[in-house]
């Protein structure tokens, strides 16, 4: 007989993960990681702080692969963390389509493809412990998607239009349903950032896919926004999913970064503090962050928060890719002291490349930074470089 899909919350992860008494959890540090293997391949400063960064707990994407081989690496990444008791994050990237095609491009072919990937990731994760980051941008970018004000979103792949969007969901919502049946995973989904989607817009999205199956959502991942905003909108996100499904309020009605706050005006994001506190009141419901989802939030690279490009320069300055003078930002932590943050996490590998940022020009040179990127997902040395000397806060010296 099958478990109850329930989702698992992180304070029962950590039990399930580390019985001991009077033992803290820790997240696993991945000696086979990718910034563990880009050191062996560089040399004097550039390796040391690939060194550096290696020993810092970051998540390992499952991005590729028959169902053989992604549930053979999901068994050693999950076994090699059991042993030592810790618990892994694994990043799930392969959805049909992801990125739209972009720098991150690639996927499952279709639906039923995707489903037998997933079902390889839940063999080899078996019955250990693992926090599941599910599809990073698989809520913020789906092909051929209205949003709640009937608009078509910018994601409009040729001849992929017939039902795309309705797909998307429901390829989710199988891998939900499938993950949700390992008893030791946490799983979150794509609640994208507070520099993206309005609260109501995500919130939306977030319930189609079976939010209320999992553990949260998870914001930031492969983003900037510093902690002051991103905390906030987490609260109300999660505000906004319990004031539709036990309030029955329409999802266009939460508040949001952008009304009654105005978005570049950090002081004013009061206002939409309050919007929720009457909305509570309104709807009749207690606000209860123990009862309500949480958020995962990504900091490896928000230490200096986002990047404001030169006023004019760039037809589409691409302000989340590879953007210059940005620093690591808090350590990882399954400690948060925030009812509504599970955990800060190292998403994004950071050194790894966002993709060959052009900026809106013809390239290949990325204009901001006067060299031509690595692809997404590869080594960026200099980058690297920056992230460390920029840490906030600071990386302890060795």
């Amino acid at each position: 007989m099958n478990r109850p899909l329930i989702a698992m919350s992180m304070t029962s992860l950590l039990i399930w993960a580390t019985p001991a008494l009077g033992r803290a959890p820790a997240l696993f540090v991945d000696s086979r990681s990718t910034t563990a293997n880009a050191a062996e391949r560089l040399e004097k400063q550039d390796r040391e702080v690939a060194l550096r960064l290696s020993k810092i707990p970051s998540a390992s994407w499952l991005a590729y692969g028959s169902p053989e081989v992604v549930e053979e690496k999901a068994r050693d990444i999950v076994g090699r963390a059991s042993v030592q008791g810790h618990i892994p994050v694994l990043a799930i990237y392969n959805i049909p389509y992801r990125d739209c095609a972009l720098y991150s491009a690639g996927g499952a072919a279709d639906s039923r493809a995707y489903r037998e990937w997933i079902l390889g990731v839940a063999r080899g994760i078996g019955d250990r412990a693992a926090i599941v980051i599910l599809e990073p941008d698989g809520l913020g970018v789906i092909p051929w998607h209205r949003t709640l004000a009937g608009d078509i979103e910018g994601c409009r792949p040729e001849g992929k239009n017939d039902g795309a969007a309705a797909r998307r969901y429901e390829e989710l919502r199988s891998a939900v349903a499938i993950l949700s049946e390992r008893p030791g995973v946490s799983i979150y989904l794509d609640g994208t950032g507070s520099s993206w989607l309005a609260p109501g817009e995500i919130a939306s999205r977030l319930i189609k896919a079976d939010v209320a199956k999992v553990s949260g959502f998870f914001l930031n991942v492969s983003n900037f926004e510093s902690d002051d905003r991103v905390i906030p909108y987490a609260r109300w996100v999660s505000d906004c999913i319990a004031l539709i499904t036990r309030g029955g309020l329409d999802p266009r009605e939460c508040p949001s970064q952008y009304s009654p706050a105005a978005f570049d005006d950090e002081k004013s994001w009061a206002a939409t503090d309050k919007a929720y506190d009457r909305l509570f009141v309104r709807t009749g419901l207690t606000r209860d962050p123990s009862r309500q989802k949480h958020a995962v939030i990504d900091t490896s690279r928000n230490g200096r928060g986002s990047w404001k490009p030169p006023a004019g320069a760039y037809r589409d300055a691409e302000v989340w890719c590879n953007p210059p003078g940005r620093g690591l930002g808090r350590r990882p932590s399954l400690q948060t002291g925030n009812p509504y943050v599970d955990a800060f996490l190292w998403i994004k590998v950071p050194g790894e490349s966002d993709g060959e940022c052009l900026r809106g020009t013809a390239g290949p040179a990325d204009p901001e930074r006067g060299v031509t990127a690595p692809p997404a997902g590869q080594w960026f040395a200099a980058q690297a470089r920056e992230l460390i000397e920029l840490a906030e806060p600071p990386l302890p010296a060795e």
